[in-house]
């Protein structure tokens, strides 16, 4: 469920008519709706009631400042994988012991930084990365707080260029491989062992997957308990789907419900990183029909959105349903393709989409765009990124400006022998 819902044939986010904003503001433009944000955090905090639990809000999905202090009043942690979507959760008034520092790539200055924020746990991905944390940590003449990743070999049945828990996969360290590095982690001055991690992928619409990946961890805290570790957090990832356009992914009660059940009944605090399942339905992008065309057949509508503003259709052949933001009289919907600007061939967002009469200027909504929008968006076509916007209630506001060109001029600086 979100909030977005036409009345009187107008789409309105909350009780904000869309094409008020989109008059104030121009297109494109994204924008976010604070109650829908709140009920699927509450969703997820509902779905784990009876445990000890912290929802870290996976920020990779979205980084508004405006949408992480929304989630963070709400009580809210933060996992992140940047020293600069670290600095956002700070920004946003996210308690920094609910921070999770991911990913398999983290600079000795930005585990310096992290460290230096305190944050709660570092999500520990290879051994390189283990030793080289001790080090910065024992630099500091403090200790880092830790869970190793692991990783399941579970294949999570979503596409390949988000699946992250195969044995090929470069997240996580091998079970067999990461009882060692427990081991060694737990003899270094500079590291605490706290827990333990998984996550296996995103836009997951089966409980099979998780199944087994909890299932896996289950068995690896009771291995480690023998080994003497004193393992107080079991980090689950995140990876929910949700209903872009037909899927039927489980509910977060259901996925609370497995959680519970194989590793709720071990003692340690369950830590889950939702982003899509909280973000992607709360949010929707919004675009202008700039020019209408046929080739060999095909009814193409161009629009002001391109890809460098919205990638997940061209990166991963996603389907986002689009809807008029003003329905039209004549309601029939005859196929179309809709694309952008920009000039790629994969610069298109539905193909024989059924879509009804649009006229140039005519808005359109893509919708469920708030996670892995904006947050992917790039100057491509030396294009302008575009705004974001948040809605609550019957208010609205600009929460990120539209970029300007002397904002995109500025950014690059030339060099001496080229004179100003």
């Amino acid at each position: 469920m979100d909030h977005f819902e036409y009345r009187h044939g107008a789409l309105y986010a909350e009780d904000v008519a869309v094409a008020d904003i989109a008059a104030a503001v121009g297109t494109p433009f994204y924008c976010y709706s604070t109650a829908t944000l709140e009920r699927h955090y509450r969703a997820f905090a509902g779905a784990l009631d009876g445990v000890p639990y912290t929802i870290a809000f996976a920020v990779k999905s979205n980084s508004n400042v405006a949408v992480l202090r929304s989630l963070s009043d709400l009580g809210s942690g933060a996992d992140v994988v940047s020293e600069g979507e670290l600095r956002q959760a700070l920004a946003a008034g996210i308690d920094p012991a609910k921070i999770v520092f991911s990913g398999v790539g983290k600079t000795a200055a930005e585990m310096a930084f992290a460290l230096d924020s305190k944050v709660g746990q570092f999500n520990v991905e290879s051994r390189s990365e283990l030793l080289a944390l001790d080090k910065v940590a024992q630099a500091k003449d403090m200790r880092a707080s830790i869970a190793i990743r692991i990783n399941p070999d579970v294949d999570a049945g979503t596409h390949d260029k988000i699946s992250t828990g195969r044995a090929h996969d470069k997240f996580g360290i091998a079970w067999g491989e990461a009882r060692h590095v427990y081991r060694e982690a737990a003899a270094m001055d500079g590291i605490e062992v706290v827990g333990i991690a998984v996550h296996i992928g995103s836009q997951i619409t089966g409980l099979g997957p998780f199944e087994a990946a909890f299932t896996a961890v289950a068995g690896a805290v009771a291995d480690l308990a023998a080994d003497g570790h004193d393992i107080r957090r079991i980090d689950l990832g995140g990876g929910l789907g949700v209903p872009y356009s037909g899927e039927a992914p489980p509910s977060p009660d259901d996925y609370g419900d497995l959680a519970k059940r194989i590793v709720g009944g071990l003692g340690c605090e369950l830590v889950i990183e939702p982003g899509r399942a909280i973000a992607a339905n709360a949010g929707i992008l919004v675009t202008q029909v700039v020019h209408q065309k046929t080739a060999d057949g095909h009814r193409i509508v161009v629009v002001d959105v391109g890809m460098n503003d919205f990638a997940r259709p061209a990166m991963y052949d996603a389907l986002h349903d689009i809807v008029p933001v003003i329905e039209a009289d004549d309601g029939t919907a005859e196929p179309a393709d809709v694309v952008g600007p920009v000039c790629e061939t994969s610069d298109r967002f539905r193909l024989d989409y059924p879509l009804g009469p649009v006229n140039t200027g005519d808005l359109l909504a893509i919708r469920s765009a708030g996670a892995y929008g904006s947050v992917m968006a790039s100057n491509y076509n030396s294009r302008l990124l575009v705004p974001e916007v948040m809605v609550k209630g019957d208010a609205f506001a600009v929460v990120r400006p539209r970029q300007t060109y002397d904002d995109l001029l500025a950014q690059t600086v030339l060099p001496p022998w080229l004179g100003d």
